[in-house]
């Protein structure tokens, strides 16, 4: 619910503060005074692109506040929840225009996008003008007023959520259907690379150890002669190494028992003397080991050439990085294989979907279906006490391709003169039948909608007497479920308000023409009404009429 709009430095208005009631709240004033103008202030907290034109003073900035009561408005709620803004039972909403155009909006003085904004609002206010009704005229705006009514939410809500997992399913599968596409157009690729690495069957190291390999070979006769050498030094000469640690030994082992420290070093070099001796016998295995093979260094560098062919070929540099490639082409061979029986259980599953979607737009449909005889009947009735005696609307639902809102196409057909013959409503009803038109669908959603505030901006231009009785009567009605707020020229609706503003203007002291706005008495409401009635030298009489107007 509105609770309270503050307006600063904007167009013909320097400053005023509205509070607002439950119920229905009437806007009155003269031509020119300023209504539209609130309308359009109003507008800028819900969304609407800002004009820095419309500033008073091009040097002060323009600040619209409109505040909110949302205990419960559980819509409003949970969107302030999900964009991580405060959610308490006020809501604030703040408009800052400067003079350079520039705009800012803050959401419980948390700053905001507009088109954040823009969202909020809906949950918040329907702002209703003439050219509004151009929302009947759009089939999509003519079925979400068919769910409304029918209280369609939960099946709709099912639906589209089938929906929407059905066309992401759609895109997945695509996506599948040319990765495939793309990897059977390679197969032949793959498999001859494969190929390749298969008949070559590298193993982990292999070409690493080749190459050390291929080193002791080549450097064989080198090799064995150096390895003499270490072993005539540690074993064979006239006073080998071995002999010597031994020899030493020997003469530490009368004192070691004696001391401490000389038994540590001699179990170290004992230690040592072991340990040179497992060299020597490594040495002597390896020494026994080399020699020149030509046929094996012939066998090995041809195993390491095709290797490197391999590993520049594939811009690798190890036999474990061909080992993987030849893993992950065999991946790509086998997936190709079975890309074909991918795509059918994909394309199986997607059928699935598409029935239980199909089930749900059938239901949908069925719920609509079963409403619009009653839906005829209803708006109808309300057209006759609207005004419009001869006028009838006919719901022709036809079956379409599946969409977001389901398998049905909503026309609100209309004939203003009992003629028999139903048109769309776009070809055939004027401006003023469709704000009637509108009123009356507004009043059929009144019990469905949870929207907390309806404002309507002069829709009742074009009517008086008996209809605009009837049509205030009709906003009477709807402000029982509904905040609503109107502008009006007529006194036969603005008699039912439950609050009663008056717009008008005066000169400021600086000679300007400034617009205010204050909440009418009872006695003011008499005496404004009359006016509205019978001129500003209203008499008695339509003051007596307008009392009976207010009762």
């Amino acid at each position: 619910m509105l609770q309270k709009l503050h307006i600063r430095n904007y167009a013909i208005i320097e400053e005023i503060e509205i509070s607002f009631r439950h119920g229905l709240t009437i806007i009155t004033g003269e031509t020119g005074a300023g209504k539209s103008i609130l309308i359009g202030a109003l507008s800028l907290i819900l969304g609407e692109r800002a004009d820095s034109k419309m500033l008073l003073n091009q040097e002060e900035k323009c600040m619209i506040e409109g505040t909110f009561d949302i205990r419960t408005n559980e819509n409003a709620k949970q969107f302030l929840i999900q964009h991580d803004i405060e959610a308490d039972n006020e809501l604030i909403i703040r408009r800052d225009i400067a003079g350079n155009g520039k705009s800012r909006v803050f959401i419980n003085d948390t700053p905001a996008t507009l088109n954040l904004l823009s969202t909020l609002a809906s949950t918040l206010i329907d702002l209703h003008r003439q050219f509004d009704t151009q929302e009947l005229q759009q089939t999509s705006e003519q079925l979400h007023l068919i769910d409304e009514v029918c209280n369609n939410k939960a099946i709709l809500t099912a639906y589209q959520s089938a929906y929407k997992h059905w066309k992401s399913l759609q895109h997945q599968y695509q996506l599948l259907v040319e990765k495939n596409r793309i990897i059977k157009q390679e197969l032949d690729y793959h498999q001859f690379l494969f190929t390749e690495l298969e008949t070559f069957n590298p193993i982990k190291n292999e070409l690493e150890d080749i190459e050390s390999e291929l080193d002791i070979l080549n450097n064989s006769e080198a090799l064995k002669t150096n390895l003499q050498s270490a072993l005539y030094i540690l074993k064979d000469s006239e006073d080998p190494l071995l002999a010597q640690l031994k020899h030493i030994i020997q003469q530490l082992e009368p004192h070691a028992d004696k001391i401490r420290s000389l038994n540590d070093i001699k179990l170290r070099i004992d230690t040592t003397r072991i340990e040179l001796k497992e060299i020597s016998s490594e040495l002597d295995d390896l020494y026994d080991r080399t020699h020149y093979d030509e046929a094996r260094i012939t066998q090995l560098t041809d195993r390491l050439n095709e290797g490197n062919r391999l590993l520049k070929k594939h811009g690798t540099n190890s036999t474990n990085a061909l080992l993987e490639l030849k893993a992950s082409l065999q991946e790509k061979i086998s997936h190709a294989v079975t890309a074909d029986e991918q795509e059918q259980e994909f394309f199986n599953s997607i059928k699935e979907e598409a029935a239980d979607v199909t089930r749900l737009a059938a239901q949908l449909s069925s719920a609509r279906k079963k409403s619009l005889s009653a839906i005829e009947e209803h708006v109808n009735a309300l057209l006759k006490k609207v005004g419009m005696p001869n006028a009838a609307i006919q719901l022709s639902m036809t079956i379409v391709e599946l969409n977001t809102t389901g398998m049905d196409k909503i026309d609100i057909l209309f004939d203003a003169n009992k003629t028999g013959k139903f048109a769309s409503i776009s070809k055939v009803a004027s401006g003023g039948e469709l704000s009637r038109l509108m009123l009356c669908i507004k009043s059929l959603l009144a019990h469905s909608t949870s929207l907390p505030t309806l404002i309507f901006d002069e829709i009742d231009t074009g009517i008086s007497g008996e209809t605009a009785l009837q049509v205030g009567a009709i906003m009477k009605e709807l402000s029982q479920h509904h905040q609503l707020i109107c502008i009006t020229h007529l006194p036969q609706i603005a008699g039912k308000a439950n609050q009663h503003l008056y717009i008008y203007k005066e000169e400021n002291n600086h000679g300007a023409i400034i617009t205010h706005m204050k909440q009418l008495s009872d006695d003011e409401r008499v005496d404004v009404l009359a006016e509205m009635l019978s001129g500003k030298e209203s008499s008695s009489q339509a003051k007596e009429m307008v009392k009976q107007l207010m009762k």
